[in-house]
């Protein structure tokens, strides 16, 4: 059985590109995972979100516990059965959803209570149960069960928040055990702070970990800051092993991520802007709904080779977001998660080449020109 191992092919900068091995399959890297946070990619049947490049998917320990719960999952044969992706799933640890969906959320050494925001049904996740539902579900990359503080935060706040997650990091690890072919992740947190941060990752570096995830940022600090910890907080984590910015985000973010040596990236983007009537291109993001495009025989993007722009217009989607049919979150989900593909092609292809610079040089010009004119 193949292992989990990474491997590294080439850095322009401080930007890596390389290939993750796992039994399911590899997954290059740059990585975007596109977010089944419920068991399914909003939109999108399991291989058409394979069609546009997806090599992992991202799955919610969160929502998967409350409905339809783990243990059901694992009887009908875990979650790659369950929901028709053969390939690499990630799964979450769940706490940043008790963080940011839960009520009475009650926080203690042991672990966290709270209620569920479906139905009221009182809860407990610590780092034990969280090991043990993402085993249920059968994950191929477990999170370490974290505690990830809204920003701004107070500087004391944070760090007490950190040191707790280190904790429950041990914890996991503890609790994980040995299970060949699956990958452990820990996840650093500390807020904006160097410090912490530093100290975060020198802990998680003591216990040992398959991979690292910078937790705790795109959490309302501002690109600025988060570029600003991320120009130094991957040097604090192994070389050899993938580095995992969570729930980002916008493509500038994914650019500048990866300008700053991030392998692993998500985020919910792609296909709740196809469900709202935004498109992501090349020259930014165009909202479908707006009158301009009522008569538009033009695709989305002209360099643009999904289905959305190879086979309708513009106008088209125009019609069915007003006629409120599925079809219009269908086809713009495509198209949004086909792009974020793309760009991470470009990515990988352009660090291969050692010609990153003039690729985000370009990226940032075509952004910069706008949408093309309405007839």
């Amino acid at each position: 059985m193949t292992q989990f191992s990474f491997t590294l092919s080439a850095t322009d900068g401080a930007a890596r590109t390389g290939v993750i091995h796992t039994p399911r399959g590899e997954i290059r890297t740059p990585a975007f995972m596109p977010v089944g946070t419920a068991a399914t990619v909003k939109a999108m049947l399991p291989e058409s979100v394979r069609a546009t490049g997806a090599d992992i998917l991202l799955g919610n320990t969160y929502h998967l516990m409350l409905r339809p719960t783990a243990e059901r999952i694992a009887r009908l044969g875990g979650l790659h059965k369950f929901m028709n992706w053969e390939r690499p799933i990630l799964t979450d640890s769940g706490g940043f959803q008790v963080m940011s969906l839960a009520s009475l959320r009650k926080l203690t050494e042991e672990g966290v209570t709270f209620s569920s925001h479906i139905d009221g049904s009182k809860h407990h996740l610590s780092p034990e149960r969280s090991m043990e539902i993402q085993k249920l579900l059968g994950s191929d990359i477990v999170m370490a069960f974290d505690e990830c503080p809204a920003l701004p935060a107070d500087e004391a706040a944070v760090a007490k928040s950190m040191r707790l997650s280190m904790r429950w990091a041990e914890r996991s690890r503890d609790a994980f055990g040995d299970r060949p072919g699956h990958a452990l992740f820990g996840i650093m947190q500390g807020g904006v702070t160097r410090e912490l941060r530093e100290e975060s990752a020198q802990k998680l570096k003591d216990i040992g970990f398959d991979g690292y995830a910078l937790g705790g940022l795109a959490v309302g600090e501002g690109q600025e800051a988060m570029f600003s910890v991320l120009d130094y907080a991957p040097g604090f984590l192994p070389a050899d092993k993938p580095r995992y910015l969570m729930g980002v985000g916008k493509p500038d973010d994914i650019v500048g991520a990866v300008e700053r040596g991030i392998d692993m990236m998500d985020c919910v983007l792609p296909s709740r802007s196809g469900r709202t009537g935004q498109a992501w291109t090349r020259r930014g993001q165009i909202n479908i709904k707006n009158a301009r495009h009522m008569d538009d025989p033009r695709p989305l993007d002209e360099a643009c080779n999904c289905p959305a722009c190879r086979n309708y217009s513009r106008a088209y989607l125009h019609h069915v977001f007003k006629a409120q049919e599925m079809i219009s979150g269908m086809l713009l989900t495509w198209h949004n998660l086909h792009y974020y593909q793309d760009l991470m092609a470009g990515l990988r292809a352009a660090i291969a080449a050692g010609r990153l610079s003039a690729f985000v040089a370009e990226f940032h010009a075509e952004r910069a020109a706008g949408d093309i004119d309405p007839l």
